[in-house]
């Protein structure tokens, strides 16, 4: 099949596209925004590929699927477009870089800067339906997203993986932690973050510290 994601990841992923399961997805997909209003837009499913390739990942940041109201969702985990407002999560994230760094909280949460700085935003499931949270989580995008965790956990050296949430925390499993870091906490959404855990993780600064241990350009988070 030939899908349409940056160079570097359908070469990775080629195989996956070939796999029964992958043409499956895509058919019900198709289907999906056919009938339905689903995010993001098409055009942004592979968003996050196609702005992070994959021999540039440094960090990975897992989501797990995307915002499903209007104008929210663009391809990326925890990232909204300009002008949208700052969903709890992300706020709860930028409360903490504050709080970790020193840096002042964006005018807007687009992070698109940080996947051009080679964080790879990935969300397990890639689309969704307007309204409906989770609704293509049985679609079979976790089986492609998880093989892009392997190839980079398998091919690659030195990646931060941060990892929110007993969802993303239980992808652990796939990661050497002796050839990466991997950063585990509660996650950012108020029902958890409230609780405790996730304010004073540290995990920006030690995601730098240990990139520049590896000598790699720290994130500008």
């Amino acid at each position: 099949m030939d899908v349409k994601i940056e160079p570097t990841w359908k070469e990775q992923l080629k195989e996956e596209f070939e796999k029964p399961y992958f043409s499956r997805l895509a058919e019900e997909v198709r289907r999906q925004y056919g009938t339905y209003t689903c995010y993001p837009p098409a055009r942004l499913i592979f968003n996050a590929f196609n702005l992070c390739p994959f021999d540039k990942v440094k960090v990975v940041i897992l989501g797990q699927d995307p915002y499903h109201e209007p104008n929210q969702a663009h391809g990326l985990s925890f990232s909204v477009l300009d002008g949208v407002a700052f969903p709890p999560s992300l706020q709860n994230i930028f409360k903490e870089i504050h709080d970790d760094l020193g840096t002042d909280i964006p005018v807007s949460g687009n992070l698109t800067r940080w996947a051009e700085q080679g964080v790879l935003l990935l969300n397990s499931t890639l689309t969704v339906r307007a309204h409906h949270a989770n609704s293509h989580a049985q679609l079979g995008w976790q089986t492609f997203t998880d093989a892009a965790i392997r190839q980079l956990a398998d091919n690659r050296e030195n990646i931060v993986f941060m990892l929110w949430g007993g969802y993303a925390r239980g992808k652990s499993y796939m990661i050497d932690k002796n050839r990466h870091l991997v950063l585990e906490s509660v996650h950012p959404s108020p029902l958890s973050a409230n609780r405790g855990g996730w304010f004073g993780n540290h995990h920006f600064s030690r995601c730098n510290e240990y990139l520049r241990q590896h000598g790699k350009q720290e994130i500008e988070f």
